[in-house]
């Protein structure tokens, strides 16, 4: 029987912040931005005491403000969390080096070969993790990937819920439809008014139908993910695929100085990045959103793969000068992609 483990960390940042300040614990805190809700920016993470006033990840800081204005709001300190979380991967891979790692805060383990449980493999998890890190986690473990992730969100915090094929219909079934791994708001929407709200009423909805209505690949997917079918492997080695950042500013910016400047930093903080993973780019795209949230990209691709800062600058500008600077800016990115590996004589 395949084992596959879902591990989320519960509440991550908030819960490594709280560590680092044990007087936080209990209390309603923000992790998100600058740390300042009268400015810009979103939620990353709230602790469970904080989400009790309905505060959420991607929430604006100042809609957390005004649902919580006792809250401790603080800057996101990703170095730290970072750390945190190799410190976390390292002892998951004690267990088993099958690992797909899917995120700051999570990852997916093949624990099909094991002679432990799963009650008892995820009781010694947690064991490490709390004890190393002092921070806790939620397991779902399950079949396939579909359903241990799945399974790792229904008992948090400090949850473990354990799924099998037997137990779809009374486990599965009876939740809302975006419970489902990549059914999002539109999705949801779109569903709901087919009269289907729960994953049960998808399953019960002919494969025909779904396609009809979503097409041939999704609404295949829809179909068999509503019957808990997943075949998906683990993935423990993967290609990046491009390098990214973008600042959204406090105030909307019309000296173009300061958006040069802005891109200059940005590119420098993306070219270390790939520079670090050991890869060159080919493709340079800028990305510029404006105040009334008009949001324009330009790319441009070079002849060969370089690692070049200043190469990348060069395309960098060339591509911003091609954006019709006609309003003040809200927000800035650059992204480089057609990432080759760089060769040790590179």
């Amino acid at each position: 029987m395949r084992r596959i483990l879902h591990i989320d960390m519960d509440a991550f940042f908030a819960a490594v912040e709280e560590k680092r300040r044990p007087e936080l614990e209990g209390m309603p805190v923000v992790i998100g931005g600058s740390g300042d809700p009268t400015k810009r920016g979103v939620v990353s993470t709230a602790s469970y005491a904080a989400r009790k006033f309905g505060i959420h990840s991607a929430m604006p800081l100042r809609t957390a403000y005004k649902l919580c204005p006792h809250a401790v709001f603080l800057p996101v300190d990703y170095e730290e969390y970072s750390r945190v979380s190799r410190e976390i991967k390292d002892i998951l891979r004690e267990f088993t080096v099958v690992m797909e790692d899917v995120g700051i805060d999570e990852a997916f383990l093949d624990i099909s070969e094991l002679a432990m449980s799963s009650e008892d493999v995820a009781a010694a998890i947690k064991k490490r993790i709390k004890e190393a890190t002092g921070l806790t986690c939620s397991i779902g473990i399950a079949p396939n990937k579909l359903l241990a992730k799945i399974g790792s969100d229904l008992q948090k915090p400090e949850g473990l819920t354990i799924i099998t094929e037997r137990n779809i219909k009374d486990r599965i079934w009876p939740l809302p439809v975006r419970k489902l791994w990549g059914v999002g708001p539109k999705t949801e929407a779109n569903l709901k008014g087919m009269g289907i709200g729960t994953i049960g009423q998808l399953a019960a909805t002919a494969k025909e139908l779904l396609i009809e209505h979503f097409g041939e690949s999704y609404g295949k997917y829809l179909h068999d993910a509503s019957q808990g079918i997943d075949d998906s492997s683990l993935v423990t080695h993967w290609e990046p695929k491009s390098s990214s950042r973008e600042t959204t500013f406090e105030a909307d910016v019309a000296d173009w100085q300061v958006l040069a400047r802005t891109l200059v930093a940005l590119l420098r903080e993306t070219v270390h990045d790939i520079r670090e993973r050991g890869y060159l780019a080919r493709t340079v795209t800028v990305k510029v959103r404006f105040r009334d949230f008009r949001t324009y990209t330009r790319a441009k691709t070079l002849p060969e793969a370089t690692g070049s800062e200043e190469t990348l600058r060069k395309a960098a500008f060339e591509c911003l000068g091609r954006i019709r600077q006609n309003d003040r800016v809200r927000l800035i990115g650059v992204r480089l992609s057609g990432l080759e590996k760089k060769k040790d004589d590179s």
